[in-house]
């Protein structure tokens, strides 16, 4: 017997749980008229992922059975596999919900709750135990959901208790390490219970999580047979024979990290954009390298027409700045309003008077200059409807090299989550596609021109050695002696960065969301107390 199973890539939307049955309804007309058997969803496909403390609202559930009850209606002549959140006797599940021929005909229970990073799962489920095995179109399914898939001991129950294959539904957030780690990890499955595998993952955004397709599916002779598309939604198909599978799909072309990590940079801000409702977006550009690589995933996020680009020069922006992000206004076509922060900030000088010193290099001066910047941005924000985007790094956010209510202002930090070399690889990794960033603001070195002749490395480290210390101590963990026994940075230089790190929880924990794609993002991912003694 043969049998054509869909794999539906879906981008589902926390809390929208009509529409999301909607969309899961969807999906199955078009398996459906495919002549599939079975359509298979990401995790808490119906709910959407993470629902977080959603979860705990007494009014979920009724409409999460109602959205069942029409799902149901649907399966009379193809099975439909889903995740969904399933409360019962005090207890909240993350389930997967197989059902046929218009029953629920098998129910599982995800067995390992990830307590660590971004997840949280283990204050609100509880865990599964017993395996579930679904016979159905000559198949013997043993059913899995996500972190299930990452330990051994779910499959092997999966295998003893009869199975066939494997099904894993998922919504596994992007980092720049995932793809390859999925890959290893179906491999060490597969190779130890003998059997194929069909991994289903979610596709979307949600806040600062990417989820970004790319499911997959093994033969039992350990081949990849199928990879789906990264950050597209679709049905992907697959044929069963005999408990194997057979792709029916193209195969799909290799990305490049950068491609991908631009492609999540690019989909995040989409995302977030319109399931927040924003009319578009704005961006303070500086001529820097930081304002020009958000700008350049701004348009191809949001179209050049949803775009406008803000500058607003003072005493200290220099000439070579002007023409630079003028080059590239001109180059993206993107409408753009100059507006000079020189009287705004002339009128808080006189106001403030004798209360700041008379150095006007100093850093209250510097501040003074960046928070006018913030009041203008968030003003033109309110009035026209779109989101100000930040365009601090990972690298100027660890250390604290960013101003609170001034270059921070805003609603949402694209760059967030990536280190100051990596902005230079993805700015020429966009070039590459079509010239958009003049190559003299890749070139020229990193200042914030709040002060005469200012550059970045009269207060940090260079970015390659910061970049490196940051990596070690934030990424692996590593202790400051560990760091210096490599010896790429002096022992100085590292307990400089570390002691910074830790002063500047403060300014983190009041920043704009952004997008995840290192394996330890700022926010929910990475929590430290504000006052501590531990550096």
């Amino acid at each position: 017997m043969t049998t054509k199973i869909a794999l539906a890539q879906v981008n589902f939307f926390v809390g929208d749980i009509e529409g999301n049955a909607q969309k899961i309804a969807h999906c199955v007309e078009q398996a459906r008229t495919q002549k599939a058997h079975i359509v298979v969803f990401s995790e808490l496909a119906l709910s959407g992922y993470p629902p977080e403390d959603l979860l705990f609202r007494p009014s979920f559930y009724p409409r999460i059975q109602a959205a069942l009850a029409q799902l149901l209606l649907l399966s009379q002549d193809i099975d439909i596999i889903l995740g969904t959140p399933y409360s019962e006797d005090t207890h909240i599940y993350n389930a997967l919900f197989y059902l046929s021929e218009g029953k629920l005909l098998a129910r599982y229970a995800k067995h390992r709750l990830p307590n660590y990073g971004v997840f949280d799962e283990k204050r609100y489920f509880t865990p599964g135990h017993q395996p579930c095995i679904v016979h159905r179109h000559g198949l013997s399914m043993g059913l899995l959901i996500c972190e299930d898939l990452w330990f051994a001991e779910p499959a092997a129950q999966a295998l003893a208790a009869g199975a066939q294959c494997l099904i894993s539904i998922n919504a596994s957030p992007y980092d720049h390490h995932k793809p390859e780690q999925r890959v290893a990890i179906l491999h060490q499955r597969q190779q130890e219970t003998g059997l194929p595998i069909i991994y289903v993952q979610s596709v979307g955004a949600q806040d600062e999580c990417v989820f970004d397709g790319g499911s997959l599916v093994l033969n039992k002779q350990d081949k990849l047979i199928l990879e789906a598309p990264y950050f597209e939604e679709g049905l992907f198909y697959i044929k069963a024979e005999k408990n194997d599978f057979i792709s029916l799909e193209k195969k799909r072309p290799a990305r490049s990290k950068e491609s991908l990590i631009y492609e999540a940079l690019r989909f995040g801000l989409l995302d977030y954009t319109q399931k927040n409702h924003f009319k578009g977006a704005l961006v303070g550009l500086s001529g820097g390298i930081d304002s020009a690589l958000t700008l350049a995933i701004a348009c191809d996020a949001l179209g050049v027409d949803q775009v406008e680009a803000i500058v607003l020069p003072s005493r200290y922006t220099s000439d070579e700045s002007m023409h630079l992000l003028s080059e590239q206004i001109k180059l993206l076509g993107v409408k753009h309003t100059t507006l000079s922060i020189e009287p705004t900030y002339e009128a808080l000088l006189h106001t403030l008077g004798d209360h700041l010193s008379t150095d006007m290099t100093d850093l209250p001066h510097q501040n003074l200059q960046a928070r006018v910047r913030g009041i203008l941005l968030m003003a033109l924000s309110n009035q026209t409807g779109k989101i100000l985007l930040t365009t601090g790094n990972k690298s100027e956010m660890a250390v604290g090299y960013a101003t609170l209510y001034g270059d921070m202002a805003g609603g949402f930090a694209v760059l967030k989550d990536v280190y100051k070399t990596w902005v230079y690889r993805l700015a020429r990794y966009r070039n590459e596609q079509s010239y958009v960033i003049p190559e003299k603001i890749i070139l020229r070195a990193p200042t914030a021109e709040l002060a005469p002749n200012q550059k970045d490395e009269d207060s940090l480290p260079p970015y390659d050695i910061l970049d490196r210390i940051l990596e070690a101590y934030i990424e692996e963990g590593r202790s400051l002696e560990e760091i210096a026994a490599v010896s790429f940075a002096s022992e100085q230089d590292i307990k400089r960065v570390i002691k910074m790190i830790y002063r500047a929880e403060y300014k983190r924990r009041q920043s704009a969301p952004g997008i995840k794609i290192t394996t330890r993002a700022f926010g929910k991912e990475r929590r430290y107390p504000i006052s501590q003694g531990f550096v």
